[in-house]
């Protein structure tokens, strides 16, 4: 099988190719690889080899132990035991990697959103993972929430002097409402938080709501560079910008963290 040029990294997205190609992926998995292949030749090249692997080892399962193929007989019909080994030790060694990342996913679970009355959203926060693959390496600048954070101009910020928690929500007028992206910073945990955006009509409105591990978030004498991160979450507002009075973070108890003008 080809390859990319020696000494070239590769893309995380070639290496699904493989796996692609195995059917081993996830709906989630193989939707985000398909739009990588729209533009990826190298990957077209790549499922073109690999085409049938996943029906052909299926059928390989089946073949009793065979030895050196008699005079006469095809090579392709009963591959030798080392090669079928080697096969299905490639099928393992992905769903093992599979396995192994979707528990990683999992025991990311508390930084998982519920937002109120929007599905899509997104965060992070001292360099949890997200969309996949180890955060090893990665700046805050590639999560789609820090990066809405910083590419949005209308933000507004306050510190509560009593709880020290900091919090700047930047807003974006959206034709349903309003886009917010929170930084929250020096929220110790474990907590669990919710975003509410009051209206100058008294209407409270839950915009996103999150859970704060123990290690906390945006804690400038923390001893990890996890915990001093800030939590960067994104949600929205029926309302629209110049309906909202202000923003409050609260904990699921009732306990008031900060308070933001709008």
């Amino acid at each position: 099988m080809s390859g990319p040029m020696q000494g070239s990294p590769v893309p995380n997205e070639h290496e699904t190719v493989g796996a692609y190609a195995l059917g081993i992926l996830d709906d989630a998995e193989a939707t985000a690889f398909e739009a990588h292949l729209a533009s990826c030749e190298w990957c077209a090249q790549q499922l073109d080899e690999l085409a049938g692997m996943e029906p052909m080892l299926a059928a390989l399962a089946d073949l009793p132990g065979a030895g050196t193929p008699a005079v006469g007989e095809s090579l392709s019909a009963k591959p030798s035991p080392r090669v079928v080994e080697k096969l299905v030790d490639e099928v393992a060694e992905r769903r093992a990697r599979k396995r192994r990342r979707n528990f990683y996913m999992v025991a990311a679970a508390g930084a998982l959103i519920v937002s109120g009355p929007f599905v899509a959203v997104a965060a992070s926060g001292g360099g949890d993972e997200g969309g996949g693959g180890s955060g090893t390496g990665r700046t805050l600048a590639a999560n789609p929430a820090k990066a809405a954070f910083d590419s949005t101009s209308d933000k507004i910020s306050a510190t509560d002097p009593g709880t020290k928690v900091s919090a700047t929500v930047a807003l974006e007028e959206k034709t349903w409402g309003t886009g917010t992206v929170l930084e929250l910073r020096n929220v110790t945990g474990p907590q669990k938080c919710s975003l509410i955006a009051v209206g100058k009509n008294g209407e409270r409105e839950t915009v996103t709501s999150w859970s704060v591990p123990d290690r906390g978030y945006g804690l400038p004498d923390a001893k990890t560079d996890k915990a001093r991160q800030p939590l960067y979450i994104q949600g929205g507002a029926a309302f629209e910008p110049n309906e909202i009075d202000h923003f409050q973070v609260m904990t699921f108890d009732g306990k008031l963290l900060v308070e933001v003008d709008a």
